[in-house]
């Protein structure tokens, strides 16, 4: 669902750059408060899964693709405010190396798809997670259903901003049906994806899933022959031992160590097999016909434009070391801002100490 420049005119386009940049400023903020020790190494991870993942088109319809959008993952795995600076940073890599999503609408994209996404998903995640038991199953049910409803509902507010700043005449109706329907079929795919990851690192380290958290076992004790809930261990009270495990602590370095392998995996080698037809945007673009304004993108011009490397002529080849190159480009970027973030809530800490 990558907006291309010319879609929406100029004040509008505007428009949404300043309300994306203010997203981006009070996520900022707000994931401070989301990354601790153990999680600000995953963030960056978590938005290079993302970037691999979206070269993945799959098909929903006959001529017609989508891909992973990643706000309800990255809002469930890392919190709603680190998410939306995830997908931030997926697009903004993709716009300025791979041409894909225009520079101008990255405003739009940002809004779109990584704002309306992770506050939609969350928030819907956040109030079944209530009203379900609370088990690990919940988690992944609560998961499927977010990421379902969160790209149908990027598509209606994509419908709303092109209503407003459109540059063709299209008749809305038109448009806001042929977008939900098909972003529907598409939502399908995302919760299936979004399920099957949340619930993987749900299995093996449910303590950095933001969205699992206060779902680990309290530690028991065995008193006459019954377990009953230990009380918190402190400096003073080492906790005893215990018939439970407690929840996992320490690096989670074999989850980023899986997740990066992963990643390179998909973008490196499984994204050559993606479906080549045109994602959701694309096609109701070209059927309604509010497409003829799009515009030459101003890194058409990048050696790594359309997810493919200049001059290497080897086709999977080309596609492998473009995914390679995103990956650890968004990886880097990714991981950099989040120090940064986790730098400043830790200087921030030691001020008010």
């Amino acid at each position: 669902m990558h907006v291309p420049d010319g879609f929406i005119n100029a004040p509008v386009s505007a428009a949404a750059g300043v309300v994306a940049a203010g997203a981006v400023a009070v996520s900022l903020r707000g994931a401070r408060r989301e990354l601790d020790e153990r999680t600000a190494p995953l963030a960056g991870l978590v938005a290079a899964f993302i970037f691999a993942v979206q070269m993945l088109n799959f098909p929903v319809a006959a001529g017609t693709s989508g891909h992973l959008l990643g706000g309800a993952l990255a809002a469930i795995l890392v919190g709603p405010y680190t998410g939306v600076l995830c997908i931030a940073v997926v697009l903004l890599m993709q716009g300025i190396l791979f041409a894909d999503g225009g520079l101008t609408a990255l405003g739009v994209n940002i809004t779109v798809m990584g704002v309306v996404t992770a506050v939609v998903a969350y928030a819907l995640f956040r109030g079944l997670v209530l009203v379900l038991p609370r088990t690990r199953r919940s988690v992944t049910v609560a998961s499927f259903v977010a990421a379902l409803v969160s790209v149908p509902a990027a598509a209606a507010a994509f419908t709303l901003v092109y209503a407003i700043g459109g540059t063709t005449d299209v008749p809305i109706g038109k448009v806001l049906t042929a977008m939900v329907g098909v972003h529907t079929l598409i939502g399908i795919g995302e919760a299936v994806i979004t399920m099957l990851t949340v619930g993987a690192v749900v299995a093996v380290r449910p303590d950095l899933v933001h969205g699992a958290r206060g779902l680990t076992a309290p530690l028991k004790l065995r008193v006459g022959g019954e377990l009953v809930d230990a009380a918190p261990a402190t400096a003073a009270t080492p906790a005893p031992a215990t018939t439970a495990t407690p929840a996992p602590a320490g690096s989670p370095k074999k989850v980023w160590i899986g997740g990066l392998i992963t990643a390179l995996v998909l973008a490196g080698f499984v994204s050559f097999y993606a479906s080549a037809n045109p994602d959701g945007l694309e096609k109701v673009a070209a059927d309604k016909g509010f497409d003829k304004n799009v515009e030459e993108h101003a890194a058409a011009g990048s050696p790594l434009a359309d997810y493919g490397v200049k001059d290497v002529e080897d086709a999977r080849l080309s596609v492998g070391l473009a995914g390679v190159i995103g990956v650890g480009a968004t990886l880097a970027v990714g991981t950099g801002a989040f120090w940064v973030v986790r730098r400043r809530k830790a200087a921030a800490t030691g001020a008010q100490v």
